[in-house]
């Protein structure tokens, strides 16, 4: 793999912590479906190059647990957390990217989160969606339990919610203000299934299929004017997707957007991608 020649011939592979991706490159690793099958990410796989490097040798069916998951009070680093973060630098477009990195240079620890139960506001997903809101200010959240999609929202610097899966929500988009910044995180299964831009007129969770499915996708997120979003390129199943309550506070708190990301991210070598600048950060509080 040229990654690992280059880290090797450098003499890089302690002193990176990071590795962003960039547009055209492939996102999906074809193979059996399940949750022991052998398909992923691109991105999930390359995290495990660190520990590969060391000698470690993993199946490549199903999914292998992260060791940076739910580690809020440790700072990432090399031997301790023997994985890479990986983002990818892309969206549907150059316009795109060109404007998700001119936004993270702008972000600033300021604006709302915005959090966004599924019909009922019930269940383990909504559970966590709920802790996510209690581990930030009370001053910086907005909580919605009801049965109703949240739309043009102002200020939101991070979002959570179930996209699609959410049943009340029949619109593409959701015409939030995105502060430079801003991040999303939605339980979606293949919200990174592509990033080509789909036809102007089509919607989620219609008749009308994109890519394979009507689910919603996270590059449309950017595209609307968050700076970074979480995803899934083939189904997960809801343990396996970025968790808010670890995402959301550990990036209100200082952490960057890799950091952030990958402590919500309980598997690596799955299904997982992370848009965005992994340097991106509001800053202390």
């Amino acid at each position: 793999m040229p990654v690992t020649e280059c880290l090797k011939k450098t003499g890089l592979q302690e002193k990176v912590l990071y590795m962003a991706l960039t547009l055209g490159l492939p996102l999906k690793i074809s193979g059996s479906g399940g949750a022991a099958g052998t398909q992923g990410s691109v991105d999930s796989e390359l995290g495990l190059l660190y520990s590969k490097l060391k000698g470690a040798v993993y199946d490549r069916a199903g999914p292998v647990r992260n060791p940076f998951f739910g580690v809020r009070d440790a700072p990432f680093r090399h031997p301790q957390f023997p994985i890479y973060l990986v983002t990818r630098l892309a969206a549907n477009d150059v316009a795109d990217v060109k404007a998700m990195i001119d936004r993270a240079l702008a972000a600033r620890n300021q604006g709302i989160f915005v959090i966004d139960a599924g019909p009922g506001g019930v269940g383990e997903g909504n559970g966590w969606l709920r802790t996510a809101s209690l581990l930030l200010p009370p001053t910086r959240v907005k909580l919605d339990m009801s049965a109703k999609t949240l739309y043009g929202e102002k200020g939101v610097i991070g979002y959570a919610a179930w996209g699609s899966n959410d049943g009340s929500r029949h619109q593409r988009w959701l015409r939030f203000q995105w502060l430079p910044g801003a991040i999303a995180t939605e339980f979606v299964s293949t919200n990174a299934r592509t990033l080509t831009r789909p036809p102007g007129d089509w919607n989620i969770s219609g008749a009308t299929k994109f890519a394979g499915t009507s689910q919603s996708l996270s590059a449309d997120l950017i595209h609307e004017g968050a700076t970074g979003a979480s995803g899934n390129v083939y189904e997960p199943y809801l343990q396996a997707c970025a968790r808010p309550e670890y995402v959301l506070p550990a990036y209100f708190d200082g952490r960057t957007l890799a950091e952030s990301f990958y402590m919500g991210l309980p598997y690596l070598s799955w299904m997982g991608v992370i848009l965005g600048d992994p340097l991106c950060s509001l800053g202390k509080p």
